[in-house]
């Protein structure tokens, strides 16, 4: 799957229209009442459009209930799945009115506007084009929101991550994998964080390869500020994807909100085929994508030179099922060869 950044809005405009489908939904008519919202939608995506059947989906309508659910203290992603685990049957609109919901879509609206923020869509479980494969999470996640080219979702796609202060020779480490899966057609996926999954995602774009940026904060907000350019790229040209609710990340502190980012690792591996860690220290958030990925029946590798720092966790993960690797060669002869 090797497309054009020139066909990014295109694609992407039918994805967004494709995701407005009726779930489980055989009406005849509905492929035409698609193709004439593909010509009058509009750029901000046609959020409040509502002129399907009795159960039709929302976008806006959904994220505002899923907003809404999450402003109550109480709510972790864990709690959340719970709910719907306990219906799995609904939808963030089921357990919310539609006023309330309303309210919240308008505030997530007015903040992505502040936030120059334009073009933006969502995917709801159980509804249109959601991937299936983030239901193998410990606690998938209902909804998330992202910007850009929604096809990379379903590429074949590694992660590529590790620490925020990398060696050199980390560095140059993630450079040589990250054109080596291009070169073999992979879409590279990190956390934009600094360090290893800048590297990640510029490599990428430099090889002419293909980028998603899994974020730990809303789509309104960049971490680290450096990597605000950066953001802005991905987002126009490849796919930025995350599932932080605007209003509880800008009720709560950046403490609680530090939460987020190892929750967006457990997304990053389940949307993935396998995750290599380039280098980590011994508290490092990787080390929830290595924990995830392993229950979530991913490969995961590690580098050799991460096994020769004196550090515990690397055998750790060996012995729980992670590959020892020193090269690509090593990673590559585990990746199903049919990218080849």
């Amino acid at each position: 799957m090797r497309l054009k950044p020139a066909a990014v809005w295109g694609c992407w405009l039918k994805s967004v229209v494709r995701a407005l489908s009726l779930r489980r939904c055989n009406h005849g008519g509905l492929s035409a009442k698609l193709e004439a919202m593909e010509q009058r939608v509009a750029p901000e995506l046609a959020l409040d459009r509502t002129d399907f059947e009795s159960r039709a989906i929302s976008p806006l309508r959904e994220l505002g209930a899923y907003e809404a659910l999450w402003d109550k203290p109480e709510t972790t992603f864990k709690t959340l799945s719970e709910k719907f685990a306990a219906h799995p049957d609904a939808v963030p609109s089921d357990f919310v009115s539609p006023t309330k919901a309303r309210e919240y879509a308008e505030f997530v609206q007015r903040r992505f506007r502040e936030a120059e923020v334009t073009r933006f869509g969502v995917r709801v479980h159980g509804a249109g084009e959601y991937p299936q494969k983030l239901r193998d999470a410990a606690h998938p996640i209902e909804l998330l929101y992202y910007q850009g080219w929604w096809d990379l979702a379903d590429s074949r796609s590694v992660a590529v991550v590790g620490t925020r202060k990398p060696t050199k020779d980390g560095i140059a480490r993630t450079a040589r994998l990250v054109k080596a899966l291009v070169r073999d057609d992979f879409t590279i996926v990190s956390g934009l964080a600094a360090g290893i999954d800048t590297v990640a995602h510029e490599t990428a774009i430099e090889e002419g390869g293909r980028t998603i940026a899994v974020i730990g904060t809303p789509l309104s907000h960049t971490y680290p500020k450096e990597n605000a350019e950066l953001q802005r790229k991905v987002a126009s040209e490849y796919l930025i994807i995350s599932q932080v609710p605007v209003r509880r990340y800008e009720r709560q502190n950046y403490l609680k909100n530090r939460l987020f980012f190892p929750e967006r690792n457990i997304t990053m591996s389940a949307l993935t085929e396998a995750t290599i860690i380039v280098e980590a220290g011994e508290t490092s958030g990787t080390l929830i994508q290595a924990r995830a990925a392993l229950h979530q029946g991913r490969r995961l590798f590690i580098l050799d030179s991460c096994f020769r720092k004196g550090l515990t966790w690397p055998k750790k993960y060996a012995d729980k099922g992670a590959i020892r690797v020193v090269d690509y060669d090593d990673i590559r002869q585990h990746l199903s060869p049919t990218a080849h």
